[in-house]
């Protein structure tokens, strides 16, 4: 498994060593001994989650706050999706600033999503089946979010906005002013 940095501190794509032949490809999708050899950090997951979703569908930008705040290792098992992280941790050089890769079926990158940051990530093929390890437990008291059109992230969805799918209670999110104040 190779790390690839990205412009956010603590966050970072892998990359897995796959082996192809005819009869398709395998790969280690997660080590925790290689993880940690390249990371330096102990994770430990504790909950793994999966969503499927169809062309358009944006889910986040989401997160859960204080002592249940989760980091995510993230990745698309089928399809297609533009996964989009914001750092909203007060304090870190990169506070406020937003990353986005896409992840597939085909190129098998992962993105370690760290504590205190936001997530989302919106389907660009018919549908994707998208998976996620947690080092945390889902605790609804502690969920919250950052609605995904907020003027002062001014993300990009790649996508056209009549495309756009998003459930009520993520179109009620708050924006990221309100949220790191």
């Amino acid at each position: 498994m190779e790390k690839i940095e990205t412009p956010l501190k603590d966050c970072f794509i892998f990359k897995p060593r796959v082996f192809a032949d005819a009869r398709g490809t395998f790969y280690e999708s997660y080590n925790r001994k290689t993880f940690e050899q390249i990371t330096g950090l102990d994770v430990d997951f504790v909950q793994d989650n999966q969503s499927i979703s169809s062309y358009g569908v944006i889910r986040g930008l989401h997160f859960q706050r204080g002592n249940m705040a989760q980091a995510k290792l993230v990745r698309a098992v089928k399809g297609r999706v533009l996964d989009i992280v914001v750092d909203i941790r007060k304090g870190s050089e990169t506070f406020g600033k937003s990353f986005s890769v896409e992840l597939n079926e085909e190129n098998n990158l992962q993105l370690f999503v760290p504590r205190g940051f936001a997530h989302g990530f919106i389907t660009l093929s018919e549908e994707a089946v998208f998976a996620y390890k947690c080092d945390n437990y889902y605790d609804k008291e502690s969920e919250s979010g950052i609605i995904y059109n907020d003027a002062t992230l001014s993300l990009d969805w790649h996508l056209p906005k009549e495309d756009f799918i998003i459930s009520d209670k993520d179109l009620e999110l708050p924006g990221f002013e309100e949220v790191i104040s």
